[in-house]
């Protein structure tokens, strides 16, 4: 059995593989990277039932990967390039391939992947770490799932300049409730719960529109979502609407918030 551990910025992911099939998923938190993945390798064991010899190669790979020297547990231990790691991953799990991904996580990456090349395009660090940051400072919250239930009740009218706010006619494709200004217009009404609202959209409109522009240029009307922020559907219907006006469809294969901790594994399979 091969462990794949992903130990990102805030979370870390594991999978254990065999024969090319994951067969569990667990993620931790911690404040540090060794705790992180040492925790998360302990975890999964426990759940699987597993004994140390069960346990052919560990793989690791993300930001706090660099930090571990040397094996785990005594088990080979091997750092996996962590673009190499999602476009592996992001081929894995969508079960295609010349493929665009957007790998939302703390920060953006976009990549395009086929089977005989993996290419970091570009990215942002507007991400999952955009969200919860400004939500901290601006609404005193720091718990994911309690900014997503205020957003859930948000409107954006007070918050984001549209069109329709500085143009009688529409302008280009775009229609009058399009996006003028992200926060353009924050007016001293604006709840807390449209502030949410607007950091969220204002987060996946901006990693939206990088991944159309990304697969547009490699003539690819589609872009595989991954990562931790893949499967908020608050974020998916902000994606909708940028399918509908630029033709490029989001999809969000199950397990995606596990992308790249799957990637590092099936690299332990070669």
């Amino acid at each position: 059995m091969i462990i794949g551990i992903d130990i990102g910025s805030t979370t870390t992911k594991a999978i254990s593989l065999e024969n090319g099939r994951v067969i569990k998923k667990i993620k931790t938190r911690a404040e540090d990277a060794i705790t992180s993945a040492t925790g998360a390798f302990g975890k999964i064991v426990l759940e699987n039932g597993l004994k140390m010899p069960d346990i052919k190669r560990i793989m690791i790979t993300g930001a706090g990967a660099t930090k571990i020297e040397g094996d785990l547990f005594g088990i080979p231990t091997t750092t996996v390039n962590e673009i190499s790691a999602i476009g592996t991953g992001g081929m894995f799990i969508s079960g295609q391939d010349n493929i665009i991904i957007a790998n939302l996580g703390t920060g953006t990456a976009i990549i395009e992947a086929q089977t005989d090349k993996i290419i970091h395009l570009g990215g942002s660090g507007v991400g999952g770490g955009t969200i919860l940051g400004l939500a901290k400072k601006l609404l005193h919250l720091s718990d994911y799932k309690d900014i997503m239930k205020l957003a859930s009740s948000g409107n954006l009218d007070p918050v984001d300049l549209l069109l329709e706010d500085i143009m009688i006619a529409d302008f280009s494709f775009l229609g009058k409730k399009s996006t003028a200004s992200n926060f353009g217009k924050m007016l001293d009404t604006a709840r807390n719960e449209d502030i949410a609202l607007g950091i969220i959209n204002m987060v996946y409109q901006v990693t939206g529109m990088l991944a159309v522009f990304a697969a547009r240029s490699r003539n690819i009307n589609k872009v595989i979502v991954t990562g931790s922020g893949s499967h908020n559907p608050l974020g998916q219907k902000v994606l909708t609407e940028i399918t509908r006006m630029h033709s490029v469809a989001f999809e969000y294969p199950e397990g995606g918030e596990y992308t790249t901790a799957v990637g590092a594994g099936l690299y332990g399979e070669r």
